[in-house]
Order: C-alpha cells, then sequence, then structure tokens
C-alpha cells in the first residue's frame, strides 16, 4: 500500500517508491516538474513530452508549462545544436515534440491565448544565397519560442523581404547571409524599408557567417544574431 505524504504547495502528488521502502508516495515540486518538461524536450521524444506535460498540468498553468518547461527545453536545444551535440534531425523532432505538447494544452488555454503570437517575423537567405540550414535552425527556434515566423527561403530577392513584411504585417525582418559576396543584401534589404516607409516599425536582425555586430551597426540593423539561441533572445528583447 502505498502511503501518502501531505503537502501540495509545490507540487504533484505522483507514485513513486521511495528508497528504502516498500511503497511510498513521493512529492514531484514544480522545479522538478519543469526540469522533466525541458529533459523530455532535450530527449527529442514526443511521447516523453505528452507524458511530462500531462504531469505538469495538474499542478501548473499552461503558460508557465509552455514558457518555462518546454521553451526552456528548446532553447537548450538550440545551444546543444550549436555546439555540435545535436543535428539537424533532433532540432526537427524536439520542435515537432513541443508542438505536440502545445497542442494539448491549448484546450486549457484562456480564449485567444492560444493563438497569441509574441511578434511577427519574416526570415530569409539574402538574393545570390543558397545556404539554408543555418537560417532555418533560426526560424524553427523562433517560432518554437511563440513567435509568428514567415520563412521565406533562400536565394530572395531584395524586393520580396519587404513585399512579405508588408503582407503579414511584420514586426521584425531575419536575413541571413552565409558569403562576403551576397552581405551587402541586407544592407539593400535595410534600404528598401526606408525607402517604403517601414524601416520605423519593422525591426532588422541580420545574421550568418560574415556577418558581425559592427556590420550590424554600420548598416543600421537592429541586431545581429551569431547563433539560434542568440537570435530568440535577441528578437525577445526587441519585441518584447
Amino acid at each position: 500500500m502505498y502511503n501518502q505524504k501531505s503537502g501540495l504547495s509545490n507540487g504533484v502528488r505522483i507514485l513513486k517508491r521511495d528508497s528504502g521502502e516498500i511503497g511510498g508516495l513521493k512529492m514531484a515540486t514544480k522545479e522538478e516538474l519543469i526540469q522533466e518538461l525541458s529533459d523530455s524536450i532535450i530527449s527529442c521524444k514526443k511521447d516523453a513530452v505528452l507524458a511530462a506535460v500531462e504531469k505538469a498540468k495538474q499542478v501548473m498553468e499552461p503558460a508557465e508549462i509552455i514558457e518555462n518547461g518546454l521553451a526552456a527545453g528548446m532553447n537548450q536545444v538550440g545551444v546543444l545544436f550549436e555546439r555540435g551535440k545535436l543535428f539537424l534531425p533532433h532540432v526537427m523532432m524536439a520542435a515537432d515534440a513541443m508542438t505536440a505538447g502545445v497542442k494539448v494544452l491549448e484546450a486549457d488555454m484562456p480564449a485567444g491565448a492560444a493563438t497569441k503570437k509574441l511578434g511577427v517575423i519574416v526570415n530569409g537567405t539574402v538574393e545570390g544565397d543558397v545556404h539554408d540550414i543555418g537560417k532555418s535552425i533560426v526560424s524553427t527556434m523562433l517560432q518554437s519560442a511563440g513567435f509568428e515566423v514567415h520563412d521565406i527561403g533562400r536565394d530572395v530577392p531584395i524586393k520580396n523581404f519587404v513585399e512579405k513584411a508588408k503582407e503579414v504585417n511584420a514586426n521584425m525582418i531575419g536575413i541571413s547571409a552565409l558569403m562576403t559576396t551576397t552581405l551587402q543584401g541586407q544592407r539593400e534589404v535595410i534600404e528598401l524599408l526606408k525607402e517604403e516607409g517601414l524601416r520605423s516599425r519593422v525591426k532588422v536582425m541580420v545574421g550568418g557567417a560574415p556577418a558581425t555586430q559592427a556590420w550590424a551597426d554600420k548598416i543600421g540593423a537592429d541586431c545581429y544574431a551569431e547563433n539560434a539561441s542568440e537570435a530568440v533572445a535577441k528578437a525577445k528583447e526587441l519585441l518584447l
């Protein structure tokens, strides 16, 4: 028989055998639940994420589960990817698992909260540049963090960035350039935004191997992101 331990102030009762006991009901603290949520995302296993969400939703609000648990885990996935510990398939599986977890929580969220986005971002690689993987990771991470992301692909004409931003009423444009020969395209997007009278309301983030903070400052970009995790942090800093 399981013995019931008292106290529900910061956790939920789960059936777990304590060391040295035949049976005991051990508390999972909120911190433990958050860690389990994060770890489940890092595992890239959808079943583990769904199980962690079901456990956590008994005592935590959906928004807290998403922000402190799932999104935190996704941020860590981004860090591990940048360090070469995880690879593109892992990132995509983790993002898919997070989407499944969020979907489970939507029914418990206040009306309108499930579809509320942190901001709208258009993201692409400039014309003449066919590199795509890094930009795609940034798009995935931004989307997982709660942004509405419109990934317009690679080798994108300058005018398409601005046209898409107008179409979706974007708050930010992300411009990737992986070659020094295409880096100038980032400046051209910013200049076109000025010509269209949109620069004051559309933030610009630049990235890519040849880009630097000094380059971002020189062309008047709002920020430079070295990797996907930094892109999420910078987007939140500028748009929230």
